[in-house]
């Protein structure tokens, strides 16, 4: 079948909560969303499967000079990852690699002050997780948010999003319990050509979210 655009990140959000009706209701079940485009998408989500809502930071490390392309990434916790195909075809040298991670920890850790503005992490412990962002490339920044969950030992981790090239779906099956890509067109491209709305997801627009969300 022809590969589907989505109109934005909400009726990709519903899209995808079709497709997870056998996690609707599940005790223990907590969706974490990867900032900032996978906000939107995993509020729908949420929303749907009446799950409580939470953000799991994470930071792609981009190629120096190109960096729409990810070389690996850094999440919560201390957790970084590193896309070894990409490293060793570019011949990245680690010092790139630290000092890329070194300038994004600052903005990682903006991040957590502005969207948990005082409030804690919810425990993953035992729960059954699902991680949701906007879309995949690479997937680096995905294995390193599901490294850090990880970490906090769920019961159960499911990675989900609207589009994803095959490389990435295939890379964090390896990682994951369950992966839901709705689309993985064989000719990728990025995310965005996915959507006929892209627009960046603002600070503002996350804040506003989760704040509905604590309302609901």
């Amino acid at each position: 079948m022809t590969p589907q655009r989505f109109r934005d990140r909400h009726d990709a959000g519903r899209r995808l909560a079709d497709a997870l009706g056998a996690y609707a209701g599940q005790p223990g079940m907590l969706v974490l969303a990867l900032p900032r485009g996978g906000v939107p998408v995993a509020w729908e989500v949420a929303r749907e499967l009446g799950a409580p809502l939470d953000v799991l930071l994470v930071r792609k490390l981009g190629v120096p000079g190109h960096e729409e392309l990810a070389m690996g990434a850094i999440a919560s916790g201390g957790v970084r990852v590193v896309s070894e195909e990409i490293v060793d075809a570019l011949a990245i040298p680690e010092r790139v690699i630290a000092a890329a991670a070194v300038s994004e920890e600052d903005e990682l850790a903006r991040q957590e002050r502005a969207y948990r503005q005082g409030r804690p992490p919810l425990v993953l412990r035992d729960r059954v997780v699902m991680l949701v962002d906007d879309g995949l490339a690479t997937g680096s920044t995905m294995l390193a948010a599901v490294a850090a969950v990880r970490a906090s030992s769920p019961r159960w981790v499911v990675v989900a999003v609207p589009v994803a090239s095959p490389q990435a779906c295939a890379a964090l099956r390896e990682s994951a319990d369950d992966v839901i890509c709705l689309e993985t067109p064989p000719r990728f491209g990025a995310v965005g050509e996915w959507y006929e709305d892209f627009s960046q997801t603002s600070d503002e627009e996350v804040q506003r979210l989760l704040r509905e969300e604590t309302a609901r």
